[in-house]
């Protein structure tokens, strides 16, 4: 990833060249690429394919300015951080869905140092969560818990629901290909079941799904049906930056 690349990254998401890659300024990344690329399932509803490559995920986020599902956004993210000289590991998990675990490869979060960063699981926590504590950790997302699992794993646990198992051995973006293929395919994956597109705002979340526009802030929330697809497609633009030529819809 070339200095010109970093730079433009850095300008989608509003942020400034980091003096020194710690913690305050893994702080400051992680807030801002939540604040400023979507997390969306677009892509499957628009017939385009994903692909796992590092210049592929930059590119998407940052020449055709979109967002992605976890694979994408942390993919691209973790490639921002390790140009700009942090520790990244790429770590899968597997998320919880009741007492049910999902697929293996589930989900992609990253280990940044001490630091488990994860953008890519829509309405979760703002700031990067620590690794190594083992108590609560409150974050204007909810309170989060961190905790060890017999076999050695860690559950990551959002105000006392499971919200995945995470794995601790790092792994490598292509060993995601499967778990991204059924996503995308498998008609048992809620990605291909529904179209969303969702991002955090300064005062609370802004999400459509399907043609249903939620707005949260707070305790309140907003919902209302667009109708025609120039609605639509002025929402994606308007609210989220995206640019389509066509509605996404679920086959």
């Amino acid at each position: 990833m070339n200095d010109s690349w970093v730079d433009a990254y850095l300008a989608r998401i509003g942020a400034a060249r980091p003096a020194r890659p710690d913690g305050e300024a893994l702080r400051d990344l992680h807030l801002r690429h939540l604040l400023a690329v979507p997390f969306e399932n677009l892509s499957i509803h628009l017939g385009e394919d994903i692909v796992l490559d590092p210049e592929a995920l930059v590119a998407k986020v940052v020449d055709r300015r979109r967002g992605g599902f976890c694979y994408e956004l942390g993919g691209a993210f973790g490639t921002l951080l390790a140009a700009l000289g942090f520790d990244v590991e790429i770590l899968a998990a597997r998320v919880f869905d009741g007492e049910r675990l999902g697929v293996p490869y589930d989900h992609l979060a990253l280990r940044v140092g001490p630091w488990l960063a994860d953008v890519g699981f829509g309405d979760h926590a703002h700031h990067p969560l620590r690794l190594d504590v083992r108590g609560d950790q409150p974050d204007p997302g909810g309170v989060f818990r961190i905790a060890e699992t017999p076999e050695g794993d860690l559950d990551v646990s959002k105000d006392g629901r499971p919200a995945y198992r995470l794995e601790t051995r790092p792994r490598a973006l292509g060993d995601f290909e499967a778990g991204c293929w059924w996503h995308r395919t498998s008609p048992k994956s809620h990605f291909t079941r529904s179209v969303v597109c969702s991002m955090l705002t300064e005062s609370g979340r802004v999400t459509l799904s399907g043609r249903t526009l939620i707005r949260t802030t707070g305790a309140e929330r907003d919902e209302r049906e667009l109708t025609g697809d120039d609605e639509v497609l002025a929402a994606y633009r308007s609210l989220f930056g995206v640019e389509l030529d066509r509605v996404p819809k679920v086959a």
